[in-house]
């Protein structure tokens, strides 16, 4: 049992266990890290600028000229310029690192521009899909709807077709009463009651004549 338990600590706690969370002895420093990224940003944006090379130019003239040109008791750095290459070293050492950060920050940007832009594609493509197979659906369905042409020819086949009928029903009553060409046999009373009606003066002439020759 004791070889257990000296072994059990040895290994230190288990998985089921919670970790004692341990008090360090230096704070950690508390950085928010998107101003500081926006810091980086700005200072990497300034030094890819003209106006940044034209000020260190400037400066590094004025120092060679200074410690060049001056008095040797006001000289600071004297030729070789130790202090003004340190000073550059730490200036670049300074801002690899924040050109780097803000290049990270440009690329997870841009990365979440071209995943949305392929989301966007994705939509983009599916609508299109959709509208296309709804005008398929539109052009199917519209074969089977009777045009403004089909229903022209139809109604005149259908106006032939009556008057067709209306032409064999007419000779069919003709045979019916002995006339060859299919006509309707003339009725002669008929025939004098339509012209006594369309003529009256003729009928009082024929009844007045046999008074006038009396």
């Amino acid at each position: 049992m004791a070889r257990e338990r000296t072994a059990a600590r040895r290994r230190g706690p288990g998985l089921d266990s919670p970790q004692e969370t341990r008090r360090r002895f230096v704070p950690r420093p508390s950085i928010d890290p998107e101003a500081f990224g926006r810091l980086s940003e700005a200072f990497a944006r300034f030094m890819g600028t003209p106006r940044f090379l034209i000020y260190m130019s400037g400066f590094i003239v004025l120092w060679v000229l200074w410690n060049t040109l001056a008095p040797a008791d006001l000289r600071f750095d004297p030729y070789a310029f130790l202090f003004l290459t340190l000073m550059l070293s730490l200036q670049a050492s300074y801002a690899a690192p924040l050109i780097l950060l803000a290049q990270n920050r440009q690329d997870d940007r841009d990365r979440v521009a071209l995943e949305q832009d392929r989301q966007r594609a994705e939509r983009n493509l599916a609508d299109t899909e959709y509208l296309a197979r709804e005008v398929a659906a539109l052009r199917i369905a519209l074969r089977d709807v009777a045009t403004r042409d089909f229903l022209r020819s139809e109604l005149r086949q259908l106006v032939e077709e009556l008057d067709g009928g209306r032409d064999d029903g007419e000779r069919g009553r003709g045979r019916s009463r002995g006339r060859p060409d299919g006509r309707p046999e003339r009725d002669p009373d008929r025939a004098a009651g339509r012209d006594q009606s369309r003529d009256p003066g003729r009928q009082d002439g024929r009844r007045g004549a046999p008074t006038l020759e009396a």
